[in-house]
């Protein structure tokens, strides 16, 4: 009896290492969730990374097309997509980001030492903003139209080939 109860973690925990291991070999990590491709950009309110004032999503995307692009300054991969965005920007691609839970003072450097392709630069400190718009990691990069509708969704840094992609919907 007392070698079963030495046993059971042991036991325990190769119970959970099958369990994830099964669910490993029927997940296919390139499936990203894209629920709001479609459908209307949610109607958040932000701060503005600058003067803190309430900034409506919507409107700052009124202009559309509009490339809404989720960051953070902690995001390595964020820091290589930083030269796509500078040469989306260069080419007239409009851009608002929205700085994914992080402090103002640290998206400010960030910005400061990548480049700042942003036309508007909003705040998201607590991440509701990034549940609504189902940000399942940092970057992400949506296509919205000029009526806020979602066109495309990217779930990983932009490659130049994304680039020349999102620019080809746009054109549209």
């Amino acid at each position: 009896m007392n070698r079963l109860l030495a046993a059971l973690p042991l036991i325990a925990l190769a119970a959970l290492a099958l369990l994830f291991g099964l669910f490993a070999l029927k997940h296919d990590p390139r499936v990203q969730p894209h629920a709001l491709v479609g459908k209307a950009l949610p109607d958040l309110t932000l701060p503005a990374l600058d003067d803190g004032r309430p900034v409506r999503l919507r409107e700052a995307t009124a202009d559309g097309p509009v490339l809404v692009n989720v960051f953070a300054s902690w995001c390595a991969p964020c820091e290589l997509e930083a030269p796509v965005l500078m040469e989306m920007k260069a080419r007239g691609v409009k851009l608002v980001g929205v700085a994914y839970k992080d402090a103002p003072d640290n998206t400010k450097a960030f910005l400061g030492r990548v480049g700042d392709p942003y036309t508007k630069r909003l705040v998201d400190r607590d991440g509701r903003a990034g549940i609504e718009l189902g940000v399942t990691g940092v970057p992400e990069t949506y296509l919205v139209d000029a009526k806020g509708v979602i066109l495309s969704k990217y779930a990983a840094p932009l490659s130049e080939a994304d680039a020349q992609d999102l620019m080809r919907k746009m054109a549209r």
